[in-house]
């Protein structure tokens, strides 16, 4: 039995408990004691910050773990002041809870979730749930160029067209690229008018630089259309 230093509630008012959970060198005990309050089991969010410490034991973060719930999963996946064993626990268990989950949890989660599970949010037919997903700030232009290939998918070009990526010319360019793969694929629902947007996103260098590029006939036309009509206009 261990012997506790520190007060716990209703011993203490409940603000400075949760201040205390969060205290990176509690004593010996307090942990194991602090996760066996009523109060505590009925809030599995807070149980969190118990899973998740630094000093708790393997035994008692094993047994916590899988109880949070995939809020407080994420929470300890995406943050970095805890234990490797607990993050790389709820990221595992969020891949794995990640098909149960209804598309308004998956809104929920994608801006938030961490790396492993972006392939996955990145295959969910739904704009929404896309839009969400980018606004990740853990997403870089690199890690986004990853995650593309072909077939694209209307959602995807929906989402993205309504993102902060829509300005970016290595995201237009890349977009194009695979665009031209796509519109080949009868049956990936996705037009030639999909195309505007990021062919304007280029400058009219790019954009004949990109035409050359392309097999599509339809496609390339558009984009040297672009590309001309601008040069036109500046006299270029």
């Amino acid at each position: 039995m261990f012997f506790v230093s520190w007060p716990l509630p209703p011993a203490i008012e409940w603000p400075k408990f949760l201040r205390l959970l969060r205290n990176p060198a509690p004593p010996a005990g307090w942990l194991e004691a602090a996760s066996e309050l009523e109060d505590l089991k009925k809030r599995p969010l807070l149980l969190r910050w118990i899973a998740q410490h630094p000093k708790a034991p393997a035994h008692l973060r094993a047994r916590l773990l899988p109880r949070l719930p995939w809020r407080a999963l994420a929470a300890v996946a995406m943050d970095a002041s805890a234990h490797p064993q607990a993050r790389n626990f709820a990221t595992e268990r969020l891949q794995n809870l990640w098909p149960g989950l209804t598309l308004g949890e998956r809104r929920a989660l994608a801006p938030m979730a961490p790396k492993p599970l972006w392939r996955l949010i990145w295959k969910v037919p739904d704009a929404r749930v896309l839009q969400a997903f980018l606004q990740n700030p853990r997403l870089h232009e690199s890690s986004l160029l990853a995650l593309f290939h072909a077939p694209l998918q209307p959602s995807q070009l929906e989402a993205l067209s309504n993102s902060l990526w829509k300005e970016q010319e290595a995201v237009a360019l890349r977009i194009l690229q695979l665009l031209d793969e796509t519109l080949q694929m009868p049956e990936s629902g996705v037009v030639l008018g999909h195309a505007a947007h990021w062919i304007k996103v280029l400058e009219p260098e790019a954009r004949l630089l990109a035409s050359t590029g392309l097999r599509h006939p339809a496609l390339r036309r558009m984009a040297r259309a672009h590309a001309d009509r601008v040069m036109e206009e500046f006299g270029l």
